[in-house]
């Protein structure tokens, strides 16, 4: 009877002694319980984001430099066209009284020459008869040739009030617009029927159509003032658009500006991002996009996630296991970090084990 008390009470010994060492031993922190994460080969890039959208190189505002009303149109929105290719039709449009205005003016002119034609005869009779001094001679001859000037100018006004086209020395004014360069129309402002004033040195004028070359592209935005330090021109970029998701398109940094701006109470930096012409993505001008510039990059090397590492004064370290389930702290030298994944320049080959920190529950 003694000896059954004594098996049994060995036996219940040996099962509390057991559990109480499974659950020590699983709350006891030792690497045969926590998550690890291995050594591996990666890429590690250091990068700058910059916000902001897709615009042309060039921008032209196409506009008129006569008066009048849009008549037709040639070419619509989206549409491609050369240089010299027409555009839209201005018609005249003069008021009543400035197609009398511009007659009068033709025939009061016409009348000032005819008179002057008349007396151009007497003046050379008298000049070739020494009775008028060579002064008096060039004097009339000066007002002889105003008057004739006085006269085309005052014709060539009359025919581009009625029909919108004259011939200035070598230069075509007429009312038919033409593309300026070769381009897609990116939009039109006007419709058949509306006024159209001209531009002159004293107005702007009416903007008619806007047009760019689409092969010549630019990313404008802006960068943050803790990274503007760190760019360089010439520096290699990757553009996501938000309208293209799974297009990556690649520049390189062109210009940064001296001067910063205030947004959304931040200081930001503008800049500018050429974008190769030969490119698989179809670009618009205005579509939205993040720009991440490259700072430096370091492929195929250690890395582990930064998670991992304890830093202390400016040192790094690192749990490794050991057997049969000990820990020890390693010092790591740590090169390029994004934020996320960091290098590991020594201390760790690849392939080895590190221990990952156990997430710190809130109570």
């Amino acid at each position: 009877m003694k000896l059954r008390i004594i098996i049994i009470s060995v036996v219940v010994v040996a099962i509390v002694s057991i559990g109480v060492y499974l659950l020590v031993g699983s709350n006891d922190g030792t690497s045969s319980t926590l998550q690890k994460v291995r050594v591996e080969r990666g890429t590690i890039v250091d990068k700058a984001l910059a916000v902001g959208t897709i615009e042309p190189e060039n921008e032209i505002s196409v506009k008129s430099k006569i008066s009048g009303v849009v008549n037709r149109i040639f070419a619509d929105v989206g549409a491609f066209v050369r240089a010299g290719q027409p555009l839209l039709e201005v018609r005249p449009d003069p008021t009543p009284l400035e197609l009398a205005e511009a007659k009068r003016q033709v025939e009061l002119r016409q009348v000032d020459f005819d008179n002057l034609v008349r007396e151009k005869t007497r003046q050379e009779a008298l000049f070739g008869s020494n009775l008028i001094s060579p002064k008096e001679f060039e004097d009339f001859s000066r007002k002889y040739t105003e008057a004739e000037l006085q006269l085309k100018i005052a014709r060539e006004r009359l025919a581009l009030i009625e029909s919108g086209r004259v011939t200035i020395g070598d230069t075509q004014i007429e009312s038919i617009i033409k593309a300026p360069i070769d381009g897609f129309v990116l939009s039109r402002s006007v419709e058949v029927g509306d006024p159209v004033t001209p531009l002159t040195s004293f107005q702007e004028g009416t903007v008619l159509m806007r047009m760019a070359n689409m092969e010549r592209l630019l990313f404008k935005g802006t960068v943050d003032e803790i990274d503007v330090g760190r760019l360089k021109e010439g520096m290699d970029v990757e553009i996501k658009v938000g309208a293209l998701p799974n297009d990556t398109v690649r520049g390189v940094l062109r210009k940064i500006w001296l001067k910063a701006q205030k947004k959304e109470n931040a200081t930001v930096f503008p800049i500018e991002i050429i974008i190769p012409a030969a490119r698989n993505t179809v670009l618009r001008a205005g579509y939205s996009a993040n720009a991440n510039i490259i700072i430096q990059k370091k492929p195929d090397v250690l890395t582990i996630p930064e998670r991992v590492i304890t830093f202390r004064n400016d040192s790094a370290f690192v749990k490794v296991p050991l057997p049969p389930d000990r820990e020890e702290e390693r010092y790591i030298k740590t090169g390029l970090s994004n934020a996320i994944s960091i290098e590991v320049v020594s201390g760790l080959k690849e392939g080895d084990v590190v221990i990952e920190k156990p997430v710190k529950k809130i109570e």
